[in-house]
């Protein structure tokens, strides 16, 4: 396990299983999130960011955490571990409110400064909507990319602490 993606819902907990399996492994933790948004959440620009994610992914070794659904492909290309958070929705929609709860006004660390948390209807529909709208998709481009590429759907945070506890023990 040398290049993880790890790909999920808002909420699902992506940057936090990112930075706990980065220590286990001593990779590279690579938050898109922080270099996509620039302050005032403003967006990369398409072909600039097709060029970031290029050059991130020709590293050796490295785990990314988050979806930008442009650049999956060339993503899962280049990795060999693929981890798709597929929590409930009402735990991701209850975890994005005490989300927004703890950094309200500010920026979350995985964030740029300035790049305050919100919460706002389209996130919330987008949250909602995501196991119709998103995890098809998603889960196609998973199933294709095998066996290259090591899959594990994790189902909620008991299975995380479960697949997390067996990279420890093993």
């Amino acid at each position: 396990m040398k290049r993880v993606i790890i790909i999920g819902s808002g909420g699902a907990g992506k940057s936090t299983l990112a930075s706990r399996l980065g220590e286990l492994l001593q990779l590279e933790v690579v938050h898109l999130d922080t270099l996509y948004w620039k302050p005032g959440w403003v967006k990369t620009d398409g072909s600039r960011w097709k060029e970031v994610v290029e050059a991130l992914a020709a590293r050796d070794s490295w785990i990314m955490d988050g979806n930008f659904g442009g650049t999956l492909e060339l993503r899962l290309e280049a990795a060999d571990t693929a981890i798709f958070l597929d929590f409930p929705r009402r735990l991701c929609l209850w975890r994005i409110l005490l989300r927004w709860c703890r950094y309200r006004g500010r920026s979350r660390p995985e964030l740029p400064l300035g790049c305050d948390e919100g919460l706002d209807w389209e996130f919330v529909k987008w949250v909602w909507t995501f196991p119709e709208l998103e995890r098809p998709r998603i889960l196609e481009m998973l199933e294709g990319s095998a066996p290259k590429v090591s899959l594990f759907v994790l189902k909620g945070p008991a299975e995380v602490e479960q697949f997390l506890g067996g990279l420890r023990d093993g």
